[in-house]
């Protein structure tokens, strides 16, 4: 059993060649210590479902974004998948959306290790490790509360796919207040939230993830007189929400203190750009994303 068990370490070691990439690894410090992170900040995963890197740097550019803005510069980074569902299972199991440039693995920076799958035992430089199937299975057993507070149907818990996310969360929250239809989603969103951290134990941290649908289709909305969505609206919607988030922010701070924010779309869409609609296509707008992480 022991010859057995030595056998399946060293083929799980074996599973990413990591040595192959060594000559590729950064060599400059992680932009965050996980470790010194997670135990004393509130960490809030905040997705803005289906933002395009593209509108996100023109808005951030034009200063119509002032919340987003003060928390620093989008970085240009590879979606984990095309659309929601392949997205998020990437993200959760800890791989976030990566730097554009990333040649291979070893140019990620895993602010997340998951240490039970084949990329060695070790957490990298300002990584947490964690053990379970996500970040929040392993940021509960450290005593975190898991909250989803969600948007998009694939959160919305009323089918047996839309409650599979939700079910990784100690506590999950959904009405039809939050849906992609509403003008008003990400306001209901954020009162919700603001409620509800009114009533917590301030003591014990909490992981917050939320989805943002108020980009997701339909959007024409947001835009005076449009009667259908495109990318003028998109970016509309983008205006819309930085104003919720700063009302979060602001009620976070001063109910509940810092808090550490990865804020990210999980994948961008199309609006007829060559011939493409929508998203779940491989296309250069659906495959790039905007990220950043900071500090309330």
């Amino acid at each position: 059993m022991k010859d057995l068990k030595n056998s399946e370490e060293k083929t799980a070691e074996r599973e990413v060649p990591l040595r192959l990439f060594a000559s590729a690894k950064q060599t400059k410090p992680p932009s965050v210590d996980m470790t010194q992170v997670v135990g004393a900040f509130d960490i809030l995963m905040i997705c803005l479902d289906t933002l395009r890197y593209d509108v996100a740097v023109e808005e951030e550019a034009a200063g119509t974004t002032p919340v987003l803005n003060r928390y620093g510069a989008w970085k240009k980074c590879q979606a984990p998948g095309n659309f929601t569902w392949p997205s998020h299972h990437a993200m959760f199991a800890g791989f976030l959306p990566c730097r554009y440039d990333a040649k291979n693995v070893a140019d990620r920076e895993l602010l997340f290790f998951p240490s039970s799958v084949g990329l060695g035992r070790k957490a990298p430089a300002g990584a947490y490790g964690f053990s379970g199937s996500t970040i929040m299975e392993g940021l509960e057993k450290d005593g975190y509360d898991t909250w989803c507070v969600g948007g998009v149907a694939f959160f919305d818990k009323r089918s047996d796919l839309g409650s599979v996310f939700p079910g990784y969360f100690k506590k999950s929250y959904w009405n039809p207040s939050f849906a992609c239809p509403v003008k008003d989603s990400t306001k209901n969103q954020v009162d919700f939230l603001l409620r509800k951290i009114e009533e917590e134990n301030q003591e014990k941290k909490i992981f917050l993830y939320l989805n943002v649908d108020a980009i997701h289709y339909p959007n024409y909305f947001y835009q005076e007189g449009a009667s259908r969505d495109s990318i003028e609206s998109h970016a509309a919607a983008l205006r819309y929400v930085d104003g919720e988030l700063g009302r979060l922010f602001e009620g976070w701070k001063e109910k509940r203190g810092g808090a550490f924010v990865i804020c990210c779309s999980d994948h961008g869409t199309c609006y007829g750009e060559d011939g493409c609609q929508f998203h779940g296509v491989n296309h250069p707008v659906v495959n790039t994303v905007p990220y950043k992480h900071f500090f309330l």
